[in-house]
């Protein structure tokens, strides 16, 4: 059995190779104008050839419909960056170039009649998460007996790009079972985080930021059911946007829980600017699919007041955050005070209930189903933390918690670690009613008391985690699950990058002294030579924070995404930026 699926496993990298030998080689003179013209663009404003501007995804179109590029100009310079990013990071599964060559050319002889481009999506070159069915390619989520197995159809995401014009050029990859903020699986092997390959890029849609962080595509599609579309995006410098559930359809997206609607999973856009985020927003949102469970509510455009109320804090209670995380949050609300906006530090001890309802409901069948879909596949060591409740005795894991607080003096751990075990219908019902009421308190405790317009958040305590650390510290998703238990519409901005000389951890820290969690701390903090924060090896790493909004307000976010990137200004992030990034240059 282990030949057999050595042998599948072999075959199908070697197949994405075969079509990968087909990308040109990366040309920054020739190809740098249609993927980041920030390194490219100053070159050739010498000649007064052309002026400063990023290539994004809006300008994609712009410069089609203007006659100035064709797709497949366009194309071909995505496909040899995305080769480019493959190589760096191994972010992509199923790699769609010659069918992406193909529509290039189907989209540039209906412009070349019509002198119209197809849609508000013309000629982008995308990438989608690998769970998004693509008819005639495998969706394995990383699983071996999942491959060999093509969709005979498309999601209803992929089609609705299509059909604005959109080409797809390749799927990206995920942890197994998407249930890890690591990337790695069976099938495809690990991903790196762009920046530097000591560490992960983050999940579970993490190939997904990988290569938008390498320009390597100018526009993705990812998931989110506990922070995979924010984690990432801020572990590799990109922008996100988690919408309220419904709001995006997610038909033909495949996941290993079928009919776990507890906390429901929200599908939305990554990118390199939020004009892109916005720009899928406005293709996406309330678009009915065939099984018509999408809010039918399309976009709607905001206008904001003048002075915003924004609510902030540099804690979700269950740990500790690093100085690098502090200072990003610190330096967006300077940021914000600066452009005459009203900023109020605030607490609540929510986003604990938040995390243990959570736990709760996922471990609910002890992960029988979502475990039963490894079939012979060895179990990656992300999930080891995450699992492990559901699968020991109860004596078992009722001492692991004693000893937890009685040794280590930590009462934070064992309060999750308690409910990490398969339930009864009724328990089950019990803490769906609890996730209701953390909802319902929320809205009570925080948007009606202080009538903020937005809040300021931690994407998590760490700025990154190295490969294998999800394996025990699995539980720092606790700052991203909070918006997921709530229901909040939540973007990401990249704001800083972790710099040695600004971010060291105090010596005289003691760990839970502040509350939290003395285990996690310890790891993360004083761990000898495991310690896990180390603002020296991490240097360059990107940190973004959190933007929340009350649900349905969706639109509302991505314009307070909008007021919070303007005013921290220039930072070194967007199409183009790795090249002149800290720690990662070409």
């Amino acid at each position: 059995m282990g030949n057999q699926r050595n042998a599948l496993i072999s075959s199908k990298q070697t197949a994405r190779g075969v079509v990968l030998a087909s990308a040109p080689s990366y040309d920054p003179l020739k190809h740098g104008l249609f993927t980041s013209a920030t390194g490219m663009t100053n070159l050739l404003s010498a000649s007064g050839t052309l002026s400063r501007q990023d290539t994004l995804a809006t300008e994609i179109v712009q410069r089609i419909s203007a006659g100035e590029w064709t797709a497949s100009q366009v194309l071909e310079a995505y496909i040899a960056r995305a080769a480019q990013a493959q190589n760096k990071t191994n972010c992509l599964t199923e790699v769609l170039f010659e069918d992406a060559r193909l529509q290039a050319n189907q989209l540039d002889k209906e412009f070349a009649a019509t002198q119209k481009v197809r849609g508000r999506l013309h000629g982008v070159p995308m990438t989608f998460k690998d769970q998004f069915e693509i008819a005639g390619y495998d969706a394995t989520i990383g699983f071996t007996h999942w491959a060999n197995k093509p969709s005979t159809g498309d999601a209803f995401l992929v089609s609705l790009c299509r059909a604005e014009g959109a080409i797809i050029i390749a799927k990206t990859n995920v942890p197994q079972t998407m249930f890890a903020f690591e990337c790695s699986n069976p099938l495809w092997g690990r991903t790196l985080n762009p920046w530097n390959a000591k560490y992960t890029c983050g999940g579970s849609s993490g190939g997904e930021a990988a290569v938008l962080a390498l320009d390597g595509s100018a526009l993705g599609v990812g998931s989110d059911i506990g922070g995979s579309l924010r984690i990432p995006a801020s572990y590799c410098g990109i922008y996100s946007l988690k919408p309220s559930t419904g709001r995006v359809s997610a038909h033909g997206a495949k996941g290993c829980r079928p009919g776990f609607e507890a906390i429901r999973v929200s599908y939305g856009p990554m990118a390199r600017s939020i004009e892109d985020c916005d720009l899928f927003s406005r293709v996406a949102f309330g678009q009915l699919d065939p099984t018509r469970r999408v809010t039918p509510v399309p976009y709607r455009p905001v206008e904001l007041p003048k002075k915003l109320k924004f609510g902030y804090y540099f804690s979700d209670l269950l740990v500790r955050s690093s100085p690098a995380t502090v200072r990003a949050v610190q330096e967006t609300i300077d940021a914000l005070r600066k452009a005459g906006h009203e900023c109020v530090e605030f607490s609540t001890l929510l986003p604990p209930s938040a995390m243990e309802v959570f736990v709760g409901l996922v471990t609910s069948d002890g992960y029988k189903k979502m475990l039963s879909y490894l079939e012979g596949d060895p179990q990656e060591d992300s999930l080891f933390l995450s699992t492990l409740g559901a699968k020991v005795p109860g004596f078992v894991r009722r001492f692991i918690c004693f000893a937890a607080q009685t040794f280590f003096g930590d009462r934070v751990f064992p309060r999750f670690f308690s409910q990490a075990r398969a339930k009864s219908v009724l328990e089950f019902c019990e803490f769906t009613n609890r996730r209701s009421e953390v909802e319902e308190a929320w809205y009570k405790e925080v948007w009606d008391k202080h009538q903020f317009d937005g809040i300021i958040a931690p994407v998590q305590a760490l700025p990154v985690i190295p490969h294998g650390a999800c394996a025990y510290l699995s539980g720092l998703a606790s700052a991203t699950v909070l918006f997921n238990v709530i229901d909040s519409p939540v973007g990401v901005v990249p704001v800083t990058r972790v710099d040695a000389s600004l971010d060291q951890m105090s010596p005289n820290l003691k760990p839970g002294e502040t509350g939290g969690s003395t285990i996690f701390e310890k790891w993360m903090y004083q761990n000898g030579p495991r310690t896990v924060y180390n603002p020296q090896e991490m240097t360059g790493i990107p940190v973004g924070v959190q933007i929340v909004g009350r649900k349905w307000d969706d639109e509302k976010v991505l314009a307070m995404m909008r007021v919070v990137d303007e005013a921290l200004g220039p930072r070194g992030f967007g199409p183009g930026s790795w090249e002149t990034g800290d720690n990662g240059g070409a």
